[in-house]
Order: C-alpha cells, then structure tokens, then sequence
C-alpha cells in the first residue's frame, strides 16, 4: 500500500505493509554494579500510569528515526545521568499482554560497570538507586523475568569469560575478585584453589602495593593485563569463527 505524507511541503511517498498491525517498541536497561561488597541492579521510580511510583528497570519508549541501541543510550542518560556505558542487547520480550495498556515490545539490554566508576554521574532525574542482588524489590511488568534472564546470562558467560572483571576497579585484590564470584554464582569458592586457577589465567599483574585494612599480611593489589585480556576475546571469536567454517 502506498500513502503520501508531507514533509517540510514536499509530498512524499511512504510504504506500509497491509494489513500489518502497529507495536509500540521500548528498551529495558539492566545495569549491574559490584561495589566492593555486594553485585547490585539499577532501579528507578516509575514516573506514569500504570504502576506510577514503583519499582523499575530504566527504560522507555523508541522515537521515530531512532535505532534501539541510540535509545537505550539515551533513556538511560535522561532517567540516570549515565553515559558511556558499553550495553549489550540481551533479548526481546514481547508477550501480548505484559503492557496493560497496549501492545509493546521491549528490547532488553544489559550492561556490567563499577560502581564506583560511574557514581559521579548519577543524577536524581529518575529517583535511580542501587539495590543489591538478594533484596531485589517487586518489579512492574516483566522486569523480574528479564533480570533472571540477565543473571543466567552473566553466570553463562563468567564460567567460561573474564567478563566480571568489568565489574572491579583498575586494582583489586584477589579477596574482592573471589567475592564477586561468589556474588555472581551464589555459592563459596574455595579460597586456595580460587587463588590458584585465577593466577594461572596469566590475566593477572602484580602490583606490588597492599590492602592492609582488613589484615596485617594484607593482600596484593593487582591488574588486569589489558593485552592478554583484548587476545583472550580476539581468541575466542577467531575460536567460534573457525568452528562456523
């Protein structure tokens, strides 16, 4: 079917498919952070009917001309002040009726940043606040489904990918890292055998500095060898890549 619409007084012919129905399309954010202690979810107040006032994922709706990543990067830093944040899409949600108000479909995305990295720019726009894993609130809609969604997807990944290291600062302690695991996986790691296979990964440089506050020894600080860590994923890719041919 061919339509004609004006744009700044010029006719212009547009294309719609017949007899194809219209969706409201919106992105979800799902913003985890390690602040030393606890992995936690970004949340914020939800500013309209329905569920005005409760607890949500970041999110909001795709303007025209605008791609899903460009939105997702926009709501987060209008409702947050965040930007510059790396997202990644994690999936598509689009059951009939998780929107009572009309049909839309929403486009998770889902991003791992420390804490403290970004904690300067968190502004009160959306009422944002960090909450930790295990004492996540009732959620609107289908935002629990897609945190669960969100976790089984780190929890894949940091089995096989040091991807939880976006989560730390640029020197950490092998204490902190074991404790983010632990966070991530919901169980104890042996300290010993943790220690051993995170140093064999060869990703690690020793810093020569100590965190003394926690015990006399104190614990080394160390970094991630950036190099090691872009050939890991370069591997990785060039791995799966193969195994397509």
């Amino acid at each position: 079917m061919v339509t004609t619409k004006t744009v700044k007084g010029r006719k212009l012919n547009t294309r719609r498919y017949l007899n194809a129905a219209r969706y409201v399309v919106s992105v979800d954010c799902i913003i985890f952070g390690f602040d030393g202690e606890h992995v936690k979810l970004l949340l914020i107040r939800r500013s309209f009917e329905p569920e005005k006032g409760k607890w949500s994922l970041v999110g909001g709706f795709v303007q025209p001309g605008e791609g899903v990543e460009k939105a997702a990067s926009r709501v987060l830093k209008s409702l947050t002040g965040l930007e510059g944040v790396y997202m990644e899409q994690l999936q598509t949600f689009g059951d009939p009726t998780r929107d009572p108000v009309e049909r839309t479909i929403s486009i998770a995305f889902y991003a791992l940043i420390d804490i403290h990295q970004y904690e300067q720019q968190l502004t009160e726009a959306g009422h944002p606040e960090w909450v930790p894993l295990n004492k996540i609130p009732s959620l609107i809609f289908d935002h629990e489904r897609m945190v669960e969604s969100a976790k089984s997807k780190l929890q894949a990944q940091a089995t096989f990918q040091p991807v939880l290291f976006e989560l730390l600062p640029e020197q950490f302690t092998l204490p902190l890292v074991q404790n983010l695991y632990e966070r991530v996986f919901e169980k104890a790691f042996d300290k010993r055998n943790f220690s051993r296979k995170l140093l064999s990964s060869g990703l690690l440089l020793k810093t020569g500095r100590k965190e003394r506050s926690k015990s006399k020894k104190g614990a080394f600080y160390y970094m991630l060898d950036k190099r090691k860590y872009r050939s890991f994923f370069r591997s990785l890719i060039n791995g799966m890549a193969a195994k397509e041919s």
